[in-house]
């Protein structure tokens, strides 16, 4: 999601991003007023109108979302609205619930009705010479206008049943009663892809229909909606396919068994020590084979520059999350994503028994991989 996207700053606690597909769309609309010699500054404004209209419905979203309690990490803004990512497993899972979907998905259009009769509405009342059922309705040339049917056309473009699309995803929780979560996506994900492929190739074929107004008018809605709906598609695809991955590890798997402990009688200067010998950037503090807490290098710096030496005891985190040797990778990638952790010690009882960080994960999981391949060629 990050590598083709660009921070907008935090909203409500939550990190938006705009998708890169959005920015060439501006590049677009300026090309578009040089063919048709209209001033640039119109192509800008049509394009702030668009993301105007995503972020209208997103915000009615983020609302709907935080009063059924989902908590969100970030918003991916693409033309055609915004993809979540959520905070941690319980959001993931509450927002898979029927109820939920359905009224995240029927407020995104109900926000972009009611902005546009209300814009409608205000035209009418402040600026009557503006023909607003006038055609072409979106176009540089009448903003006003196109401020109405931008948002007209992103909530009917939402009813339309291709994933990630409100529609979409009302099917997809359909298909999730009958095929459980992962093939629901996948299935709810290719019919998306499917239909933003043949909006595409339908729009190419208007353009060749000799005096057809349809070809100049409704060809590059189709070939570009297509063409958002199939990379969203596309995304949330992707993002399936890595869960679905990491769903089938366990931390047995990727722990790291070999790593340096501290006790809490330690003193931070012989906590330094080994830190300073070791790759390590936290360390779990046992005692005995009790896993009592756990204290960061740059914890131990910070302590020893303000207070001197003193014990490791007075300075670790008694506050931790562990993870059991079956659990998934995938349930503690979220976890430690939803709660900012770097390590997570893998225990058995009260027992450590080894550690998996973010440092070691990607290194740990290519071995993984290799070795599991390695083991279906010899067999």
């Amino acid at each position: 999601m990050r590598g083709w996207s660009f921070p907008l700053g935090r909203w409500m606690g939550v990190d938006l991003r705009i998708h890169t597909f959005f920015l060439l769309l501006l590049g677009l609309c300026l090309l578009s007023t040089n063919l048709v010699n209209v001033q640039s500054w119109r192509a800008i404004m049509l394009w702030l109108i668009l993301l105007l209209a995503v972020v209208v419905r997103e915000i009615a979203r983020v609302i709907v979302a935080a009063y059924h309690g989902v908590q969100l990490r970030s918003i991916l803004l693409l033309p055609i609205g915004g993809l979540f990512s959520y905070a941690n497993p319980d959001s993931a899972e509450r927002a898979g619930e029927g109820s939920v979907q359905a009224s995240m998905a029927i407020v995104g259009p109900l926000a972009n009705f009611s902005f546009a009769i209300a814009v409608g509405t205000l035209i009418a009342g402040a600026a009557p010479q503006v023909a607003i059922f006038a055609k072409p309705w979106v176009t540089p040339t009448h903003l006003m206008r196109s401020a109405v049917w931008l948002n007209v056309i992103l909530g009917i473009l939402n009813f339309i049943p291709a994933y990630p699309l409100d529609a979409g995803r009302m099917l997809r929780g359909g298909f999730t009663r009958t095929r459980g979560a992962a093939q629901a996506t996948r299935a709810a994900s290719g019919l998306g892809q499917i239909l933003g492929l043949i909006a595409v190739l339908g729009g190419i074929a208007l353009l060749f229909i000799p005096n057809s107004g349809l070809g100049t008018s409704l060809s590059p809605w189709l070939i570009m909606g297509g063409f958002f709906i199939f990379v969203g598609g596309q995304l949330e695809d992707q993002g399936l396919m890595f869960q679905s991955v990491v769903d089938t590890v366990t931390m047995r798997d990727v722990m790291l068994t070999d790593f340096s402990t501290l006790a809490p009688h330690d003193t931070l200067e012989d906590a330094l020590y080994k830190a300073i010998h070791s790759l390590q950037d936290e360390f779990p503090v046992v005692r005995g084979a009790n896993l009592v807490g756990i204290v960061s290098r740059q914890g131990i710096l910070e302590a020893l520059r303000s207070d001197g030496n003193g014990y490791v005891q007075s300075v670790m985190s008694r506050t931790f999350q562990v993870a059991q040797p079956n659990d998934s990778l995938g349930s503690m990638i979220r976890r430690m994503a939803g709660g900012r952790m770097s390590l997570v010690p893998v225990t058995e009882g009260d027992k450590i028994i080894g550690i998996v960080t973010l440092q070691n994960l990607m290194h740990s999981m290519g071995m993984l991989a290799e070795h599991r391949r390695l083991k279906r060629v010899n067999e």
